[in-house]
């Protein structure tokens, strides 16, 4: 993938498979965000190509990587906080109630979104409240409810547990491994090795717009994957240097 003359990632391979979460890891610049976009088309790749089920797929839009099965949940997670979580729920795709007069189906909606929500552990006080008035990790919870009820069978998820409280982590984190167990393939992109480590299956992780490899989690350790998220080598290589002129410095104290 390029942006200009900047190659953005290049010889990169990754696969996940369902029941599994996959976990792309990599330091900023690394090139988790390209990728993901790529995979939920908002990107086309300059080369390479996607697979699904072993077809060769190319989307045009997002709304093609939707059509495929495959959710992406941001950060900013396309919540709006003044609307209700019902509202934001079927936001897009409205239950119509009247063919003729086109009203939004409240009752229904209502239900299948307090379902949604119930089913992953969240009771709300009522459907028609403000999402503005979950707290961070709820409307996480909201955005991927709404996801897979949507359909998803390949859940993106970036950054989910991003300056979250640990309750809150960790309510975000149990859907996640509840997700897998339904069936789905989960890509989870994070910077919190901890995170990772406690719900992942698979760990890819990037380096400057390259793969340093996949790994299961019983072929790599915890440090070794947060050694490679560093910089490895790199940061061996500066720990090494600056013993050198510490050692240099005591000497010539001498």
């Amino acid at each position: 993938m390029y942006f200009s003359q900047i190659v953005s990632l290049a010889g990169v391979s990754m696969a996940v498979y369902p029941r599994e979460v996959m976990c792309l890891l990599g330091d900023n610049g690394a090139g988790k965000s390209t990728l993901i976009k790529i995979l939920s088309g908002v990107y086309p790749p300059a080369k390479g190509t996607i697979l699904i089920e072993g077809k060769e797929t190319v989307f045009n839009s997002p709304r093609d990587a939707l059509d495929h099965g495959i959710a992406t949940v941001y950060q900013d997670l396309a919540i709006v906080p003044l609307m209700a979580v019902t509202r934001n729920f079927f936001m897009g795709r409205e239950p119509i109630r009247n063919r003729i007069l086109r009203t939004f189906d409240f009752t229904y909606a209502d239900r299948v979104a307090a379902d949604a929500m119930e089913r992953i552990g969240i009771e709300l006080n009522y459907p028609g409240q403000a999402a503005g008035t979950l707290s961070g990790g709820e409307r996480q919870s909201l955005a991927i409810a709404r996801a897979i009820h949507f359909g998803a069978r390949i859940l993106i998820l970036d950054e989910p547990t991003s300056a979250l409280g640990v309750k809150e982590a960790a309510t975000v984190l149990q859907f996640i491994v509840e997700a897998r167990n339904r069936g789905l393939a989960v890509i989870l992109v994070t910077h919190n090795i901890h995170h990772a480590y406690a719900t992942g299956d698979r760990f890819t992780v990037l380096n400057h717009g390259h793969s340093l490899g996949t790994f299961s989690k019983s072929e790599v350790t915890r440090d070794q994957l947060n050694d490679m998220m560093a910089g490895g080598e790199d940061m061996a290589a500066l720990e090494s240097r600056l013993e050198e002129l510490v050692q240099r410095r005591s000497d010539g104290r001498q």
